[in-house]
């Protein structure tokens, strides 16, 4: 039998000669990992403006304070007859104007992911069976400024998440360009959905004030949801989507996105909507950007929407 001894001297041994063939043993080669078929793109960037005037200024103004912010990032996977893209857009601004509380320029959270596989096995055809789930929401509260109750406040009439708007579809994408492509989707699915649900009932509860003393309620819709629920379900007897981003001239891109909604509910109420952004790189950091956005939803107002700002600022772009 082995002493204790004898085995003590030699574990020693043992393990360093282990750690040592261990060390000089080769490693095998790490994998590689195959990203030729990605490509990648990040934006980030800051808008600013002011202005101020004295107390004696005779052409008139007021003192005012604008800051915007956006960041986006697209991943786009292509390879053989399947592609898969996703693409991520934030916005968000406010403004400070002398003798007023601060309020949102512009607030916008948008997600798309979208898989496609090519119809037929030509390497050129321009279309294919596609999948795609939409995110469209909002980050902070938001207020009708353009009316006022008798106590000089305005109503809330939105807030994070809401509302929200899910949408998924099933349908065909025609892509003739790689900067164009129009997708149509019937019997796509899109869901409303109210983080808080009981948004409408401070606007009832003022508005019960307003008739009291003669006034003009406010005309809120919550959404086209009915009071007290949380979400409404919609199926469209179709869906389009058309999507352009292209450069139009050196330093220039312009981006735009499409979308026409045609519920089973009411056909004659067709939703439409239209986000558009213009950049201009002025140098590596420096941009000057115009961002549009045009919507009709009956379930809002009866009226067409828009928003438009436009700045100067800093940009930085990655890969």
């Amino acid at each position: 039998m082995v002493s204790k001894k004898l085995l003590l001297s030699i574990l020693p041994f043992l393990f360093f000669s282990v750690v040592s063939f261990a060390q000089t043993t080769p490693s095998a080669t790490p994998a590689i990992k195959d990203t030729t078929y990605w490509k990648t793109k990040k934006e980030f960037g800051l808008n600013f403006n002011q202005g101020s005037f004295s107390d004696n200024w005779q052409g008139g103004g007021v003192n005012n304070l604008g800051l915007g912010s956006f960041f986006n990032a697209k991943g786009e996977y292509r390879k053989d007859r399947d592609s898969w893209v996703n693409d991520f857009q934030s916005q968000f601004g406010f403004q400070k104007i002398k003798g007023q509380e601060f309020r949102k320029s512009i607030d916008r959270l948008f997600f798309d992911s979208k898989y496609g596989r090519k119809l037929g096995a030509k390497a050129d055809t321009q279309w294919s069976f596609i999948g795609s789930l939409n995110v469209l929401t909002q980050f902070a509260n938001g207020f009708d400024y353009n009316y006022r109750y008798s106590n000089q406040t305005s109503p809330l009439i939105s807030g994070l998440f809401t509302p929200i708007y899910i949408t998924e579809g099933i349908g065909f994408e025609w892509r003739p360009e790689t900067f164009f492509t129009m997708s149509f989707y019937p019997g796509a699915v899109r869901h409303t959905i109210l983080g808080n649900k009981n948004l409408y009932q401070a606007i009832d509860a003022r508005n019960a004030s307003e008739l009291e003393a003669g006034n003009k309620p406010y005309e809120f819709l919550n959404y086209g949801i009915a009071k007290g629920k949380r979400a409404l379900t919609e199926v469209a007897i179709m869906q389009l989507v058309a999507n352009f981003d292209r450069d139009i001239a050196k330093n220039v891109n312009l981006k735009f996105r499409y979308q026409a909604f045609a519920s089973f509910r009411d056909l004659a109420a067709i939703d439409n909507r239209i986000d558009a952004k213009l950049t201009a790189k002025i140098n590596r950091y420096l941009n000057f950007n115009f961002d549009l956005i045009a919507l009709y939803d009956q379930d809002q107002v009866m009226k067409i929407q828009y928003a438009q700002s436009m700045g100067l600022g800093f940009l930085y772009t990655f890969k």
